[in-house]
C-alpha cells in the first residue's frame, strides 16, 4: 500500500509535548509592529511565521498555541493591518504574525507596499526556520494562497501548511480537502512534508503545533 504524499503529522511523544507546553507556559510577550525593513529585530533567535488569507484563523491559532486570549488580534478588514508583528517565545524564539493576505478592498499602492516588505523579510530573513501557511479546512487551498507558497519557493523558505477551522467540517469533507491540499502542495518544492489539521476552538493540534516550534533549531 502507497503511503499518502503529505500526511498528517504524527502526535508528539510525551516528553516533547511536555517540553513544548513548558515553553509556551512562559513568557509570551509582543515585541514590536514592523513596517519596514530597517525595523526587524535582530536575528539572533530561531523565528517562524505565520501566513494566511484574511479571516482564515491565524489570530485564534496564534492565542490558542500561546494561551493568551488577547495577544493577537484580527482585523475584519483585509489589508488594514500592514505590519509584521514580533512576539517573543522566551528567549529564544520569535513567533512572526504576518499580515493577511487577500486584498480586494485594499489601494493598490498598500498591496504592493506589504508585498515587497514581505518579500524582503522572506528572502533576506536568515533566522527563519519555517512559515505556516494556513488554510481554512472548510475551502482547502485557493489561489492567493498558491501566490504566497510560489513567493516561499523562490525565497527557499520551508513552509508547512496548516489547515485551520477542522471541527467545522464533516469527516467525509475534510478528506474531501485533504485530497485537495495535497494534490496543491505537491507542486511546491518549498513544502514540509507532513500537513497539521487545528481547531482553535477545540484544542486540537494545538499541542502537536507548538511541539513542532519547540523542535526547531
Amino acid at each position: 500500500m502507497t503511503s499518502l504524499p503529505f500526511p498528517l503529522a504524527e502526535e508528539p511523544e510525551d516528553d516533547a509535548r511536555e517540553a513544548a507546553r513548558k515553553l509556551f507556559a512562559g513568557e509570551v510577550d509582543f515585541l514590536k509592529g514592523v513596517v519596514g525593513m530597517d525595523g526587524l529585530p535582530p536575528d539572533d533567535r530561531v523565528e517562524v511565521c505565520f501566513a494566511g488569507r484574511s479571516n482564515v484563523g491565524k489570530s485564534s491559532l496564534i492565542n490558542a498555541l500561546t494561551g493568551r486570549k488577547g495577544i493577537a488580534r484580527a482585523s475584519n478588514t483585509p489589508g488594514r493591518t500592514q505590519e509584521i508583528n514580533f512576539f517573543t517565545l522566551g528567549e529564544e524564539r520569535y513567533l512572526v504574525d504576518l499580515p493577511g493576505y487577500g486584498f480586494a478592498n485594499a489601494p493598490v499602492a498598500v498591496v504592493e507596499k506589504w508585498q515587497r516588505l514581505l518579500k524582503q523579510y522572506l528572502s533576506g530573513r536568515v533566522s527563519l526556520r519555517r512559515a505556516f501557511v494556513l488554510i481554512d479546512a472548510r475551502h482547502g487551498v485557493k489561489p492567493v494562497d498558491e501566490e504566497i507558497m510560489t513567493l516561499l519557493d523562490r525565497s527557499a523558505v520551508t513552509f508547512q501548511a496548516v489547515l485551520t477551522k477542522a471541527d467545522k467540517v464533516k469527516e467525509k469533507g475534510r478528506e474531501k480537502v485533504l485530497a485537495q491540499v495535497r494534490e496543491k502542495l505537491a507542486k511546491h518544492p518549498a513544502a514540509f512534508p507532513e500537513l497539521v489539521l487545528t481547531s482553535s476552538e477545540k484544542g486540537d493540534g494545538i499541542a502537536l503545533l507548538r511541539a513542532i516550534i519547540a523542535g526547531l533549531d
